[in-house]
């Protein structure tokens, strides 16, 4: 009884301080706010979330049995369905959903201030991001972790199933894309950044054959081999870029480095995965958690005032990053820091194939993406103890500020963000690198705030290792989510394929597997390549199509979910997932109306186009504008056609299954559920 007393009195305290933390950030005005205030703030909030809405979901809702079979113990084939160690399936699903999206998103939105990023990430994600992991995960466990799409058709109908298994697969695409797109602009002209990230991928290969082949089961020695090699790596990354031979191997423009990429997702998608996916993800997992325990630390050590404002001007839509106003566009922007769609594809792509244990599912599905929300509230710190001038210098296109520095400082000073010539030459160059001016992506910023808090607490002698540290740490993020999406989006294309020919559903037949990871690629790559020739960096024309397609992809997960809890008779839970639908549902489709039909060039697809169009044929853009002009054309109006697709998508998928909601309701037929029949589990 009193030991009961004392936990609550302990939960009632965090609950307290949580609420005094976040009541201090949202109510704090005209003064700088500790960073200290949102980490306490997000920690107590994580921790009332996991202790008690997903202990409630596992064990109310969902129903969770830890003596039941899993997929990877039932269909184990030794190369997609593997029963693995909890731990590094844990490594493997964090490294898979944390791409560019928790650290990216936040950095961007930082230019409508701190605050509603700040909100949004904490209560997004216990309420909705980790919801929809947590529920996606578990339903395509109870089905031979079938993919989201095949779950819509399976569960909701033919028509709605088709819908989701379309747009889902196209809505992958886009995401993919911009993930490489966040990379390249990161690793473009920087041969320190280029060759630690190549680096990484032997590196996770050896990792991947010690665990496998020499030292059987040796979890520890194989995690403490793949550290030190990943951080040999920096600093080896130093000495090629002094080297005056070696630099110039990893010296390239963006479409160079695109087509690397575009191989590299190719060969991760056909490799098994206990020798690329999973160690990579497993070593980058150790790698973030280190970095972001390491960033933690250091903000409690240093704990540095945030001096971008709670909120801005750009409120209103003018911001220089991007088009658009705080309503949508800041749920759009943050995106993967709140919830996910592109979490779904994972929890029911290649997670579920490798889970031993139902009981590991709070734990990956709702803390992992609560661990994802917290690098995101990280990166927003290390974006916003920037002064704000130099943050917007770094992630201003220079098709809006200006390319002559002058004329960029110069604008974002009028502002009323004070930056100099001299500021920004001295800060590139205390970062090894030639300019940090219009390093549009976020990537960059983030890595100026990360590298600037590393040195206040190590050194400022080191700045320059610890900005191409953070450049890794971001592209590791990154491309172990690009290639589990490729595998994930190959997966599929292929249960899609066997709709047509049941022997392309089988994912472990070679030329299924060559011919859906060749289209998958080709298809993400197309994109790649119009983000890298765009003469804004492709961030104004990617990124918020990257936002709206995997908010509505959420939408959809969310969507199939709660058409489930339905079914099976959990009517009086459907709000679990259908109040974060509901949400998912309004912002996207306001942002998608916007992006189509917004006369302002910087918000609306066609406006762009046209714009372009008439100034083309006016002949008032500069040479090198000209030149690709007919190109960026073209690809604002796709991008248009494609919000389009992907809105009526949704609505489809959203309609069918409230008519399966309503069906089940009044006790008509409806599809029979597709769970599998209870198997006892023989792994102990």
């Amino acid at each position: 009884m009193q030991n009961n007393l004392m936990k609550n009195l302990i939960w009632i305290l965090v609950a307290l301080i949580g609420a005094g933390a976040v009541g201090g950030i949202a109510l704090n005005r005209g003064e700088s706010i500790n960073a200290l205030w949102f980490i306490t703030a997000a920690l107590c909030v994580y921790a009332i979330a996991y202790r008690f809405y997903a202990a409630w979901l596992a064990t109310k809702v969902l129903l969770v049995d830890e003596t039941r079979a899993t997929p990877a113990e039932r269909l184990d084939n030794g190369r997609d369905f593997i029963p693995t160690n909890k731990w590094i399936v844990f490594g493997h699903h964090f490294a898979a959903i944390a791409g560019p999206g928790p650290l990216v998103g936040p950095t961007l939105a930082a230019q409508f201030g701190y605050l509603p990023g700040t909100l949004w990430i904490l209560f997004g994600a216990v309420l909705g991001g980790c919801v929809q992991d947590m529920v996606t995960l578990f339903f395509s466990v109870r089905r031979n972790g079938r993919s989201l799409g095949q779950m819509a058709r399976d569960e909701i109908g033919p028509i709605g199933g088709a819908a989701a298994l379309v747009g889902t697969f196209a809505i992958m695409i886009i995401l993919i894309a911009v993930l490489g797109l966040v990379v390249v602009n990161a690793m473009k002209h920087s041969p320190w950044a280029t060759s630690t990230v190549a680096a990484t991928i032997p590196i996770a290969m050896i990792v991947g054959l010690y665990m496998r082949h020499i030292r059987v089961g040796q979890v520890l020695e194989a995690s403490a081999l793949g550290v030190v090699l990943l951080l040999f790596a920096v600093v080896s990354g130093g000495w090629v870029d002094h080297h005056p031979t070696l630099r110039v191997l990893f010296d390239h423009e963006g479409l160079t480095l695109a087509w690397w990429v575009i191989a590299y997702g190719f060969a991760a998608a056909i490799m098994p995965v206990w020798l690329l996916l999973a160690p990579r993800d497993y070593l980058s997992t150790f790698m973030k958690l280190g970095t972001i325990i390491l960033l933690t630390v250091a903000i409690l050590t240093l704990h540095p005032q945030i001096k971008m404002p709670a909120l801005t001007q750009f409120i209103d839509g003018t911001g220089p990053i991007f088009g658009g106003t705080l309503f949508p566009f800041v749920f759009i922007t943050i995106a993967c820091g709140a919830i996910s769609g592109f979490h779904a594809l994972i929890s029911s792509g290649t997670t579920p194939k490798l889970l031993t244990n139902e009981r590991d599912i709070r734990m990956i599905g709702y803390g992992g993406m609560l661990l994802e929300s917290f690098v995101a509230i990280m990166a927003l710190i290390a974006a916003t103890v920037l002064d704000p001038g130099v943050f917007f210098a770094i992630n201003s296109p220079a098709g809006v500020v200006g390319k002559e520095a002058a004329d960029a400082v110069a604008m974002i000073s009028s502002w009323g963000f004070p930056v100099t010539v001299e500021q920004m030459n001295t800060l590139a160059s205390d970062m090894g690198e030639a300019s940090l001016f219009a390093r549009t992506g976020g990537a960059p910023s983030l890595a100026v705030g990360m590298a600037s808090i590393f040195g206040s607490l190590f050194g400022k002698g080191l700045l320059a290792m610890w900005y191409h540290f953070a450049i890794m740490f971001e592209a590791i993020f990154i491309l172990t989510t690009l290639d589990a999406g490729t595998r994930v989006g190959r997966f599929m294309l292929q249960d899609m394929l066997g709709n047509i020919w049941p022997k392309m559903a089988q994912t472990s037949w070679w030329p299924s597997v060559l011919i859906s990871s060749a289209l998958v690629v080709a298809g993400w790559g197309y994109f790649l390549y119009i983000g890298v020739i765009d003469p804004n960096g492709g961030v104004n024309i990617l990124w918020p199509l990257f936002g709206i397609a995997n908010q509505m992809l959420a939408a959809i997960a969310l969507s199939v979910g709660t058409g489930i809890l339905v079914k099976s008779g959990k009517l009086k839970f459907a709000w679990v997932t259908g109040l974060p639908l509901l949400w998912l549902i309004v912002i996207t489709s306001t942002a998608a109306w916007e992006k189509i039909t917004s006369s302002d060039i910087r918000v609306g697809f066609f406006a762009a186009a046209n714009d372009m169009t008439n100034k083309l044929a006016a002949g008032v853009l500069p040479p090198e504008k000209a030149a690709v002009a007919p190109k960026l054309i073209f690809n604002q109006h796709l991008d248009a056609w494609l919000t389009m697709f992907f809105v009526v998508m949704l609505w489809v998928v959203v309609l069918d299954m409230l008519r399966v909601v309503v069906q089940s309701y009044f006790g008509k037929a409806v599809l029979p559920s597709s769970e599998v029949a209870y198997q006892k589990s023989c792994i102990d």
